[in-house]
Order: C-alpha cells, then structure tokens, then sequence
C-alpha cells in the first residue's frame, strides 16, 4: 500500500518480528503497545535562530559589561516577588491585589483548567471504556415484516428487559492514541506557559504604570512648588510697579510664567486620574472608590537587574516556553495523522440479561453476551487522509516559524531595555548638569533684575529653561524605574520555575 509510505513507524527489533510471525492479534497488540511503536518523528527542538547561530553575549551591555554579569535562571536573577527589589511595599500591595481579583489573569487560569481538562479526555482513549445500558421498551412490530415481524409466540405488541454491561478497547497499535495524549500533553505545558505570560505581564503594566504615576506625582508636586516661588515673583514685580521701579511689561511677563504654569497642572491631574483608574482595572477593582495617595518618585530606588545569557533567556521566558510546547503539540498531531493511513483495532463486548416479561428478567436463561474484534481499514478516503496529514505539516512549520519569531523578538526587547539603561542614565547625568547651570543662571538673572540691570524678561526666560530641565530630570527618574520593570519583563525575570503546575500533566 502507497500510504505505507506515509507511515514513519518505530519499532523495536522484536517488535518487527512479531508481526512477520504468527502470533495471535491480542499477544501483538500488547508487544507493540509496551514496545513503544509509535506513527510520526520524534519531537526535537529546532535551531532557535534558523540558521543563524545563537549570540554569545548581548551587544547592548556595552561599556557597562562590568555591571551587568550573566545570571543562570535559578541564581541572580529575580523571580516570584520581583518587584521587591525595588524596595516599595505599596507596589508589593498592589501586585497581591492583582494577583487575587485580576480577570485577565482568571480567564487564563480557567484556559490552563481547560487545557488540564481536555489531556484528560485525550488519555481516556488509552483505557477501555464499560458502559452499564439498563433499558425497558415496549414495542409493536408490523404483522407484515418477515416472519410476521415477531419472535415465535409472541404477539405483535410486546415487553423488552434489558439489563447489559458493555465494554470496549481500542487497541493503540500504531500510537495514535499516544500522539494525541502526548499533544495534549504538551498543550497543557503550553497553556501552563502562557499563564506565567498573562502573569508577567499584568505584574509589568501595573508596575508601569505605578511608577509612571509616581513620576506624575513628583512633576506635579514640582510644579505646585514652582507656582507657589513665580506668585511670590510676580507680587515682588508688583511692588516694585508700585515703587516706580518696574514696568507693566515686567508685571505681565511675570504673570504669563505664573499661568503657563498653573495651566499645566489639571493635564497632569487628568493623567493621573487614568493612571489610578489603569491601576484599579489590573486589581480587579472598580475605578470609583479607588484611591492612591500620591508618593513622589524620588524616593524609588532603582535596581540591578543582572542580565542572563542569550541561552538562558530560551529558559527564562514563559512566552518561549509555550511556543515551544505547541511546536511539540503541532509535532504530535503529525504522528496523529500519519496513524490515519493504518488500521483500528477495536475489541468489544457485551453481557447482560434481556427478556420479555419481568418475572424472568434475570433468570439464568435470560442471559445474553457477545465478544469480538473488529478492524477498520481506510481504503478510500477521497483524499482526507492525506489532506490531513499535509495539514499538519504545514501547522508544525507555523509554529516553528512562531517560535522563531517569539526568540527573535525576545532578543530585541531584551537589546531595547539594556540599550534604555545605559542611554536613559547618561541623559539623566546630562540633563542634571544642564539643570545645575540652569539654576546658577536664574540665580543671577535674579540678581541682576533686583540690582535693576535687567528686565524680568531675562528672568522670566531663565523661570522657563530651569523649569523645563527639572521636569525633565523628574520624567527621565521615572524612566529609568519603567525601564528597570521593562528588562526584568524581557529577562522573564518574573516567571518561576512552574515545577507544580507541570506536574499537573501527570495526574
């Protein structure tokens, strides 16, 4: 047969043998299912990268490669509670919450349920299946049927007692029973990754975001303290319009900084109110009621996160974890459709006790039993077989090519953060330095409109260029603390080692 072609079937040495002989179909039966014969290849991880090779080290430690050293997954890096080591018990409070009422992170637990549920039903196809089928009828035969439709003495209409146990067994000869468990199997470990993903990732957003509210906070705070020292400029300006020493052009210019100022802070509050109500939605609580006092981000402290090896990371992220378990469901379902091309064995029976009237219903007479095998063999399938097994082909290369893709993009988040470390540390020293002579300068603008030398026009530029460098440096604080959350997320610092629910494959 051609489609034996088709069949990429492992055997034991005397497993072959045995079916060249002439043992009986259930001593064969029970050989090649412990001799482990199985349709389709072998599950084998492919080249993470294709042909590329896999990068020693990341390019975007740098000049900083003395700070950030290789971690292996179970040692330096993070895990569990990872935002501990940012030191803030309110952003601990917060991830419990999420933890216990986030739905997101419910509907995936429920899939995870589903997918445990579904490797059970896939398992059930291993074990015979018995059937207890009590049954009453009462019936009329048409006095036109064959032999008047009746059994002999019995008048058309008539009482059936039945009472049978029925059992029946496929015999997985070709493994195609094993495939399917062996893909739920994987689908499971799949399902189980993509929880720590759905994990990790609600526990990032919601860092995220408390920084990023944190940071509004400091800016906010800032510029309420820098509101309150232009009011006090423009009464100074006021006064001395009075006096006759200044113009109503310093008293405007004054003003002007003043509101520009104050203009700025409901945008702020605005951006707060959606952060608080983010927070709220990633806790499971309803944005109204949902309060958080506000914490300037200055007193954060930003971690090291030691960045682990290119290899490690195929270990540490959840994300590359399940799209590996699905290249080995996809892999399994190849050996399930290859099994396809070959026969079903099926052993069934049945015993009960079965009359017409209930007197006699479980006399020994009234016993009934049959046993048998019986073999289905595809001979004409107007292409299905085949159609099925291409398909899952081309399901396996996906998702080779989905795993590839999810490396790949892995690699490039983890490039992104460090590059943001290093880069968004350097501003900041820049940017404090700016701010450092923007303070010497309105110092002396200061001084030289109180000495009459200049107009407030010199202070006021001098207000603006400072004040814009402080909430710079403010912005690029809470940067860092968003970029230390976002490389811990691409690291999969926050992924466990899901010892326990792994384990749920094997109950």
């Amino acid at each position: 047969m051609r489609a034996a072609g088709l069949l990429n079937l492992r055997c034991s040495g005397f497993a072959r043998r045995i079916v060249s002989g002439t043992v009986s179909l259930a001593v064969l039966a029970g050989i090649m299912q412990v001799s482990g014969c199985k349709a389709g290849p072998d599950y084998h991880r492919p080249a993470p990268l294709g042909t590329n090779a896999m990068p020693t080290s990341f390019e975007g430690m740098g000049t900083n490669a003395s700070e950030w050293k290789p971690a292996l997954p179970s040692a330096h890096t993070p895990r569990g509670a990872w935002w501990d080591v940012f030191g803030d018990a309110e952003l601990g409070l917060l991830e419990n919450l999420a933890a216990a009422n986030n739905q997101e992170l419910a509907g995936t637990l429920a899939r995870f349920d589903e997918a445990r549920a579904s490797m059970h039903i896939a398992r059930a196809g291993l074990f015979p299946r018995a059937e207890l089928d009590p049954s009453y009828i009462r019936q009329r035969t048409s006095i036109n049927e064959p032999q008047n439709g009746r059994a002999a003495g019995l008048a058309p209409t008539y009482n059936t007692f039945d009472l049978s146990l029925s059992a029946g067994w496929e015999l997985d000869l070709w493994g195609r029973v094993r495939r399917q468990v062996e893909s739920a199997l994987a689908g499971l470990a799949a399902s189980a990754a993509d929880l720590e993903t759905t994990k990790l990732a609600i526990q990032a957003e919601l860092a995220t975001d408390y920084f990023a509210l944190r940071s509004l906070d400091s800016e906010y705070n800032l510029l309420e303290r820098t509101a309150q020292s232009y009011r006090r400029s423009l009464e100074l300006t006021l006064n001395r319009r009075k006096g006759g020493v200044a113009s109503d052009l310093d008293v405007s210019q004054a003003e002007t900084v003043l509101r520009t100022t104050q203009a700025d802070l409901p945008g702020l509050r605005l951006e707060r109110a959606k952060l608080v109500h983010a927070l709220a939605r990633l806790c499971g609580q309803p944005p109204p009621g949902f309060k958080w006092e506000p914490r300037p981000v200055e007193t954060a402290a930003v971690p090291l996160v030691p960045a682990s090896l290119p290899s490690q990371l195929l270990e540490r992220r959840p994300d590359i974890d399940a799209a590996e378990q699905r290249m080995a469901a996809a892999n399994a379902q190849i050996g399930v459709a290859q099994g396809a091309f070959y026969p079903r064995v099926r052993f069934d029976g049945l015993a009960g006790f079965r009359s017409v009237d209930a007197s006699s219903w479980f006399d020994w007479p009234s016993r009934a039993w049959a046993f048998g095998p019986s073999i289905q063999l595809p001979l004409f399938t107007g292409g299905l077989n085949r159609a099925e097994l291409a398909f899952a082909h081309a399901t396996y290369r996906e998702t080779v090519a989905s795993y590839r893709q999810t490396v790949l993009m892995a690699f490039q988040e983890v490039e992104d953060q460090l590059a943001a470390q290093q880069l968004l540390q350097s501003q900041l020293e820049a940017e404090e330095a700016a701010l450092a002579a923007a303070r010497r300068t309105l110092e002396t603008a200061n001084n030289r409109y109180k000495a009459g030398l200049v107009t407030y026009l010199e202070v006021a530029t001098a207000q603006r260029s400072a004040l814009t460098l402080e909430r710079t440096v403010v912005q690029l604080r809470g940067d860092k603390l968003v970029a230390a959350v976002g490389l811990i997320r691409a690291l999969g610092g926050g992924w466990e080692n899901n010892s326990e629910t792994r384990s749920a494959t094997a109950r």
